[in-house]
């Protein structure tokens, strides 16, 4: 039985769902004061546009390409104690449109001084960090050389994506089921790559992840910004599992009831697929039919067969070879709505 201290997961993560309107848009009720939002438009294609309280409002990357940060003062304007602001959007970077609809999935972090930096060897230029709930945002330089950078989760993470600031470098992803000596592209289709240059072969530990020279992670001079995971019994889970090709798909256990969860195949070209507890034309009853893609703009697509989520976990619900392919290899992030059971003794329920 899967035990927490996050009785609340929505102290730490939520998904809130909101419209444009064009004009200053307020965003609250997010259940916390948010860090890290990553927003996507949901009725037309829009880039996701992630924002981070670490290089401040105003500034994005896009899930969906290689391009270097924007700045535009109409987008996101402020990090809120329960939510977070909006502008006009006069520059349609999709984040509020008037009358399309969105979803922002939001991090809390929070700790911004005191970060363990033993055995070092880059000094990040600004964090963020939550030993609670596995997050940390790490805004880095460059060196050019095996370096080691501090990521403040105490533990180390199993997820880890990273964006060059100043260049069209892809976003390069370090997953721990696939190991040290490959990596993944957020916004491309790739399947997993081997590489050295990336990860120096080195897990990361408790204090540090390590990287290699290529300027995709490590660059001198060039500006970078890192999202790490961690995995925290009864709110998150990373890891992978075996597709079984069949309509009747696989169940994979979590611990916990989800509320988002990432899944990207490993062992071939696929999208790196987005679902949550807010979106599903089942009026959030299974199945969670509702899509985005993180490595795409397109509108929310819709699997009348997609999956549920469960109690303690999620069952795929179809056969289609991005999410359930015979043989095939999957890894997936997760996150809790509610923990199977909490310390505090309430259990979770399907929905």
């Amino acid at each position: 039985m899967a035990y927490t201290t996050i009785n609340k997961s929505t102290d730490y993560f939520n998904t809130k769902l909101y419209t444009g309107n064009g004009s200053t848009n307020a965003i609250s009720s997010v259940g916390h004061q948010p860090d890290l939002v990553w927003l996507k438009e949901r009725s037309s294609a829009g880039a996701g546009l992630l924002f981070d309280a670490v290089r401040t409002a105003t500034k994005f990357v896009r899930s969906s390409d290689n391009a270097a940060e924007v700045t535009a003062a109409d987008t996101l304007t402020a990090f809120n104690s329960d939510g977070f602001t909006l502008g006009a959007d006069a520059g349609n970077y999709a984040a509020n449109q008037n009358s399309e609809t969105y979803v922002a999935w939001n991090w809390k972090a929070g700790t911004t001084s005191g970060i363990t930096t033993t055995n070092s060897t880059i000094t990040p230029s600004g964090y963020s960090f939550n030993q609670t709930a596995g997050f940390s945002i790490i805004k880095y330089p460059g060196n050019s050389s095996i370096a080691r950078c501090p990521h403040g989760l105490g533990v180390a993470p199993k997820m880890i994506f990273i964006k060059d600031l100043g260049d069209t470098n892809n976003w390069q992803v370090y997953n721990a089921s696939i190991g040290n000596t490959k990596m993944l592209e957020l916004n491309t289709t790739v399947a997993q790559e081997s590489t050295s240059a990336r990860w120096n072969n080195t897990s990361p530990d408790s204090v540090n992840w390590t990287m290699g020279t290529t300027g995709a992670v490590n660059g001198n001079g060039a500006n970078y910004i890192a999202y790490c995971f961690a995995e925290k019994t009864g709110y998150s889970k990373i890891s992978s599992y075996t597709g079984n090709g069949n309509a009747d798909g696989a169940f994979i256990y979590t611990g916990f009831k989800p509320a988002w969860i990432l899944i990207k195949k490993t062992s071939g070209a696929a999208s790196w697929y987005l679902h949550d507890n807010r979106r599903s034309s089942a009026g959030g009853f299974n199945v969670s039919n509702e899509y985005l893609r993180a490595n795409l703009s397109n509108a929310t697509g819709t699997d009348q067969n997609g999956g549920d989520f469960l109690s303690n976990g999620f069952k795929l619900r179809n056969a289609d070879t991005d999410y359930n392919a015979s043989g095939q290899t999957y890894v997936y992030m997760a996150f809790a709505e509610a923990p199977l059971v909490g310390t505090n003794g309430v259990t979770a329920k399907a929905r």
